[in-house]
């Protein structure tokens, strides 16, 4: 903080008043510039035929299971209908409850694999709500760790991930072809360490 003298009163500054810092992310330059899909993303993403450079860990019958592109934390997926609906109504029975399976099996591989805090599930229906696909609803899912808001994030807007997209990927993967008796998937919560 600093001390100002504004007409001979003196009054304190709680904000950086010089100048603003910069920390220059040029891999983010890639997204910025990078051209529009035409069309929507998630009916696009299952039709490249590789599943590695689509980032989708698991196809269901109904949905997939896919890496966020800009994850918050490492291991933050989304689990997606295949077919494009703009409302979570409006998904039939059988693929919201497939969405639900699959989210709940994402919880407890997350569990084991990243050890977190908690875990975020949740979806943003429409753009107001902060969706960033507002025509094709998906489920969010990604651990959290008690204080992983830091000020590089709240204040830099700026994310830390510990771990590569494709480490990411390899590991969310192998886990869910695991039977889920090797899982921990049969009901049961994962041991802690």
């Amino acid at each position: 903080m600093q001390r100002r003298h504004v007409l001979g009163e003196s009054r304190l500054i709680c904000y950086p008043a010089e100048a603003m810092d910069y920390l220059w992310t040029p891999w983010r330059y890639a997204y910025v510039t990078a051209e529009k899909t035409p069309g929507c993303i998630f009916c696009e993403l299952p039709k490249l035929g590789d599943d590695a450079k689509a980032r989708i860990v698991l196809r269901g019958q109904h949905c997939y299971i896919v890496l966020n592109t800009f994850p918050y934390t490492p291991g933050h997926v989304m689990v997606v209908p295949y077919q494009h609906l703009d409302e979570l109504q409006k998904l039939p029975a059988p693929a919201a409850c497939e969405m639900m399976e699959l989210s709940q099996k994402m919880e407890l591989v997350l569990r084991q694999l990243y050890r977190p805090d908690g875990i975020n599930v949740g979806m943003n229906i429409g753009a107001a709500a902060g969706a960033g696909v507002a025509g094709h609803i998906h489920m969010h899912a990604l651990p959290r760790w008690v204080a992983d808001s830091n000020f590089m994030s709240v204040v830099g807007e700026t994310r830390i991930l510990p771990e590569s997209r494709e480490i990411t990927y390899e590991r969310i993967r192998t886990a869910l072809q695991k039977p889920s008796s090797e899982r921990g998937l049969e009901g049961q919560r994962p041991r802690s360490e």
